[in-house]
């Protein structure tokens, strides 16, 4: 029971530790980052909606959401994937980067602080075990409609 709980705190604690931080500090969420950050690890800054969506394990109303925000605010840009009409895709815009630059060091430096230094080398690799572990037992949640639309508005990835 005590490792249980210990553990509800950390799933509870830590996001909202790594989110106020970089609320405070760069005036985003921690979901915007991880947008921004899987968006960058591509080779082109493109990426997929339903993709995206995957790799942030975040539904596509959520990233749709998300998305908006930060195309409002220039940092992403999403349009018609021209392989498939059906399909959309984000693209990091170099002031998305930017933005991504900036804020790296601050929300790199609350990770090492919360999670890494804490923990011994031998902790981490045991840290990154467990985690995979408990991952694979989750399921994703499954497309309700078996659609293979990304669920992007249609209305606003024509406009750009």
């Amino acid at each position: 029971m005590s490792s249980w709980l210990a553990f509800v705190s950390l799933i509870i604690r830590l996001p909202a530790t790594l989110d106020a931080q970089l609320r405070r500090d760069a005036d985003i969420t921690h979901f915007d980052y991880q947008v921004l950050a899987m968006l960058s690890a591509t080779h082109d800054g493109n990426m997929r909606m339903r993709a995206l969506g995957t790799l942030t394990d975040a539904s596509l109303s959520r990233l749709s959401h998300c998305v908006s925000r930060l195309e409002q605010r220039g940092w992403v840009r999403r349009s018609i994937d021209p392989t498939d009409g059906r399909a959309t895709i984000a693209t990091l815009t170099d002031a998305g980067v930017d933005k991504l630059v900036a804020t790296a060091p601050g929300h790199v430096a609350a990770v090492r602080r919360h999670v890494i230094d804490p923990l011994t080398r031998r902790q981490i690799g045991e840290l990154g075990d467990i985690a995979r572990r408990i991952i694979d037992t989750l399921e994703p949640d499954p497309d309700p409609t078996g659609s293979e639309h990304d669920g992007s508005p249609q209305t606003e990835t024509k406009t750009t």
